[in-house]
């Protein structure tokens, strides 16, 4: 299944109404979830995405998880972590009786949440790009932040950071080139770091017909 990343971000993805568990998750977490479904035959797992736009609203993201959750029939797992909610989609998982994936973000899960929070006293000025963002490091970074009008904005809001971690799902020589792009862009120092899918992978894996 071919997905542009810019229906991902606007509109997200309909389920195909087959596998008995309901994936809610990230339209940004999309191309992972279905790479992972098909390396590992996980034919009872139904994917259903809300556009990543959401997180630039992510006071959004728990009315419409809400929504997508009491629409569904049958299990369903939530495949957002916290996303900025404050703990809201956690309590709102729990009310509604599912599971969601552990962690403060995707960032935290793809690094694997034990490894994430082991380095967070020596990272906290460490800017965070996956596959998804670094594509759509226009729509998601620069254009929301202004920065295609007012580039002088950079420093104000980057001066505080070090780096930029491309923290990499795939073996993409054209994907590094363009992190290494935004980080010169952002005016950081730039770190490559593999991740591959991290605790996403065990946390689906976990999840029996």
């Amino acid at each position: 299944m071919s997905i542009d990343d810019g229906h991902l971000a606007e509109e997200g993805l309909a389920p195909v109404g087959a596998g008995r568990i309901r994936l809610i998750a990230c339209g940004a977490l999309a191309h992972e979830i279905l790479a992972l479904k098909r390396a590992n035959g996980w034919d009872h797992l139904d994917l259903q995405c809300l556009p990543a736009k959401l997180h630039l609203r992510p006071e959004k993201i728990v009315e419409a998880v809400e929504a997508a959750v009491r629409e569904a029939e049958g299990t369903v797992f939530v495949v957002y972590a916290d996303c900025g909610t404050g703990g809201a989609l956690e309590r709102k998982c729990r009310e509604l009786g599912v599971e969601m994936v552990e962690g403060p973000h995707c960032y935290s899960f793809f690094e694997g949440n034990a490894t994430f929070a082991a380095r967070a006293d020596e990272e906290f000025t460490a800017f965070y790009l996956t596959d998804f963002l670094v594509r759509q490091f226009e729509a998601f970074v620069w254009r929301p932040m202004g920065l295609d009008r007012h580039p002088e904005l950079r420093n104000m809001y980057f001066g505080h950071y070090t780096k930029l971690v491309f923290q990499a799902q795939t073996e993409d020589p054209a994907l590094d080139a363009k992190a290494r792009d935004c980080a010169a862009r952002l005016g950081l120092a730039y770190e490559r770091r593999f991740t591959g899918y991290g605790d996403l992978a065990s946390s689906l894996g976990a999840l029996r017909p």
